[in-house]
């Protein structure tokens, strides 16, 4: 099933319902739960039921959004994309293809890279205009 069939099958009502489908399908509450709160690690079914909690409406507990970020890393992890494209439709996006995670290992070797080569010119405007005659002036 392409990316595209699989998130145009599923309806969801909201978006609890969009990410309790993306656990269901990456392994269930307890597995989820434990991962979004590591310290529940050693109690499984409260960490079940705290993220039950966490997408009941009626319940005061909600997911911090980096929590909601990890779910959906889960998921994309897990090959399940029909709650992150929901997400994209809900908020007038197009659905989006997943990175192959070696495409985007290279998208981040090119900006640290960029980033390493940015410091550089900066750090060497720096010990110029430290040199710089200007100096002299402006320290008096």
């Amino acid at each position: 099933m392409t990316l595209s069939k699989q998130a145009s099958l599923v309806l969801f009502q909201d978006v609890n319902d969009a990410l309790t489908a993306a656990i269901h399908a990456i392994g269930g509450f307890k597995k989820v739960g434990i991962a979004l709160r590591p310290e529940l690690e050693v109690r499984p079914q409260q960490a079940a039921q705290w993220l039950r909690d966490c997408l009941n409406q009626d319940k005061r507990e909600r997911l911090h959004p980096d929590q909601v970020m990890h779910l959906l890393r889960m998921a994309r992890e897990g090959n399940y994309h029909a709650a992150k494209h929901w997400i994209d439709g809900q908020t007038g996006y197009s659905e989006s293809t997943p990175l192959d995670p070696r495409d985007e290992l290279a998208q981040l070797q090119g900006r640290f890279i960029e980033a390493v080569h940015m410091s550089r010119d900066i750090a060497d405007k720096i010990e110029r205009l430290a040199r710089s005659p200007l100096k002299a002036v402006a320290g008096e």
